[in-house]
Formats: structure tokens, sequence, C-alpha cells
């Protein structure tokens, strides 16, 4: 299995997080200094030039008042949607 941020499968968590921020209406700046990291962190993660853990996500996506299970669910029916997911396709 490929370890990158610019696989579909990476965007697809990607394209989770800039959504949930922008539907809470903040700016990159907005939701940083409510995570407490530099705003080019929040952009970094965005654009796939930072790779970010799961406790990381969860924080993300909280202060973006958006439940974490609910969001990995989304990414997970994307994924197997795009059938890049072996299980997408015996499951």
């Amino acid at each position: 299995m490929e370890k990158s941020v610019h696989t579909p499968e990476y965007g697809a968590v990607r394209a989770e997080l800039r959504t949930a921020r922008a539907n809470a209406g903040l700016a990159q700046r907005e939701l940083a200094q409510r995570l407490g990291v530099p705003h080019s962190w929040v952009a970094k993660v965005e654009t796939g030039e930072r790779r970010i853990d799961l406790v990381e996500f969860c924080r993300f996506l909280c202060e973006c008042d958006v439940d974490p299970v609910e969001a990995s669910a989304r990414v997970v029916a994307r994924i197997r949607k795009s059938g890049h997911s072996r299980r997408s396709k015996g499951a």
C-alpha cells in the first residue's frame, strides 16, 4: 500500500477536512488559532504537503463542529465508491 498524501484515498481525507472547515465558515488562520498551530499547518494539511495522524484528524474536525466518526464514514464511502479499496469489490 502506497503511503502518500497524493493517493486518491488520502485525497478523500483532505477533501473532507477542507469541506468541514469551509462549512464551519472558518478561514485557515481562524482554524489554526483554535488548534494552536501555525496557519501554514492547516494550509499544508489541506494541500497535501503535510500528512496528519488520527488524533490530528479528530481535533481538526472537532474544531469545525464535525463528528469525526461521521466524517470517517464519508471518507470510507468515498474510497469504496472510487474502487480503490479491495474490500469494495468483495464486501
